[in-house]
């Protein structure tokens, strides 16, 4: 995988995480809703798929 790749992945997990935190501070029923986008960018950052 490309440098480029990998830090755009980087960049979608952390907005991922901060949607994540942002839910569980502000909604937390609805925080589960942000794990699949935080879930599936990291498995791309760190390049296991």
């Amino acid at each position: 995988m490309s440098t480029n790749a990998r830090r755009k992945y980087w960049m979608m997990t952390l907005v991922s995480l901060i949607g994540t935190i942002l839910f569980l501070v502000f909604k937390p029923e609805w925080f589960w809703v942000m794990l699949p986008f935080l879930g599936t960018s990291f498995i791309y950052a760190m390049d296991w798929a």
